[in-house]
C-alpha cells in the first residue's frame, strides 16, 4: 500500500462507513465523526476490536484538527457546508498542503464554492461523488468521478484507492458532481423502462427467470436488470440507495439543467414517479422500487 495518512473520516452512512472500514484496513490512521454518535460507536466497536489505529471524534473540527486528508460523505448541501465551511468547519482547522476530499452528491456550485475556499488556505479540494451503490462500498469497488486540479488528483488517488475501482477525473473543480447527475440521471431512465419491462412480463405470464436469461445478455443488460430484476419481480425493496437520496440527486441534476438551459423530460417525469412512491411509504426503499408506481396488470 501507499504511506500510511492520518485521515479523518466524515460521516457514518451506508457508504461511508465501509469506505472508512476499507481506509483503516489498508493502514491509514483514522479518526471518524458522525453526527448521530450511535452509529460511531457502532463503527469503533467493529474495527477497534480488529487492532486498527482508529479512533473517534465528537466535532468535524475535531476529528478535522492535524489531519493529513479529511474525507466527508453526508447528506446534501446544507449538511457538507455545515461540517466544512464557516469558523466551526474543517477548512478552518486544516493547514495548508492538506488534502480535502468530498464523496458526497451535492450541486456543483458548492464544489467550486468549497474548491475556492480551500485554496485561500493552501488546501488541496477535490469533489469526488461515488457509484456502486452499498455493495460496492463494502466490497471496495466503487467507480468515482473526481472534479479539481491535477495536484488535487494525483494526492487524492492513492487514497481513494482503498474502496475505489475506476477513478477517473473528469475535469475541474465542480465536474465530479456535474458527472455524478449525468449518472443520475442515466440511472433513472434505466429504472423506468426496467419497471415496465418487469410488470409486462409478470402481466403477460413469462418465466421471469427465463426472460432474464435470454435479454440480460443482449442490448436490454444492464447493472440495474443483473442486480435488481429478480428483487423487482419479488417485491423486495427494503436495501440499496433510498429514493429520498435519489430525488434529492434528482433535483440536482433537474436544478443544474435548467440553469444550462437542458431539458430533460424523462427525468422529470421519473422524479414525479419517485414522488408517487414516496407518498405510498416508500421513502427509505431502494431506488428499484420505482416499480411500485406501476400496477401488476391482471395477468394470464
Amino acid at each position: 500500500m501507499t504511506d500510511a495518512k492520518s485521515i479523518a473520516f466524515l460521516g457514518m452512512g451506508v457508504m461511508g462507513a465501509p469506505m472508512a472500514g476499507h481506509l483503516a484496513c489498508a493502514g491509514h490512521r483514522v479518526t471518524i465523526y458522525n453526527r448521530t454518535l450511535s452509529r460511531a460507536h457502532d463503527w469503533m466497536a467493529r474495527h477497534g476490536e480488529e487492532g486498527l489505529a482508529v479512533s473517534m471524534a465528537e466535532t468535524p473540527a475535531e476529528a478535522a484538527s492535524g489531519k493529513e486528508v479529511v474525507i466527508t460523505c453526508v447528506g446534501n448541501d446544507h449538511d457538507l457546508a455545515e461540517v466544512v465551511l464557516g469558523d466551526a468547519g474543517v477548512l478552518s482547522v486544516m493547514t495548508a498542503g492538506s488534502l480535502f476530499i468530498d464523496h458526497t452528491t451535492v450541486s456543483p456550485a458548492i464544489a467550486r464554492s468549497i474548491a475556492q475556499d480551500a485554496a485561500k488556505h493552501g488546501i488541496l479540494a477535490l469533489d469526488a461523488p461515488i457509484s456502486g451503490g452499498q455493495a460496492g462500498a463494502e466490497n471496495g469497488k466503487l467507480s468515482v468521478m473526481c472534479g479539481g486540479s491535477e495536484e488535487a488528483m494525483a494526492a487524492a488517488r492513492p487514497v481513494i484507492e482503498a474502496y475505489g475501482s475506476r477513478i477517473t477525473h473528469i475535469g475541474a473543480a465542480g465536474c465530479g458532481q456535474a458527472a455524478k447527475a449525468v449518472n443520475q440521471i442515466c440511472i433513472a431512465g434505466t429504472l423506468a423502462g426496467l419497471s415496465e419491462g418487469v410488470r409486462f412480463a409478470q402481466a403477460t405470464g413469462l418465466d421471469m427467470d427465463k426472460v432474464l436469461q435470454a435479454i440480460s445478455g443482449g442490448a436490454a443488460q444492464s447493472w440495474q436488470m443483473e442486480n435488481r430484476w429478480a428483487t423487482m419481480a419479488a417485491g423486495e425493496f427494503d436495501f440499496g440507495f433510498a429514493i429520498d437520496w435519489m430525488r434529492k440527486d434528482l433535483g440536482i441534476a433537474l436544478g443544474e439543467a435548467k440553469e444550462n438551459g437542458v431539458p430533460l423530460p424523462v427525468t422529470a417525469l421519473v422524479d414525479q414517479f419517485y414522488a408517487m412512491v414516496q407518498a405510498m411509504g416508500g421513502n427509505r426503499q431502494d431506488t428499484s422500487a420505482l416499480i411500485r408506481h406501476l400496477p401488476e396488470g391482471s395477468g394470464k
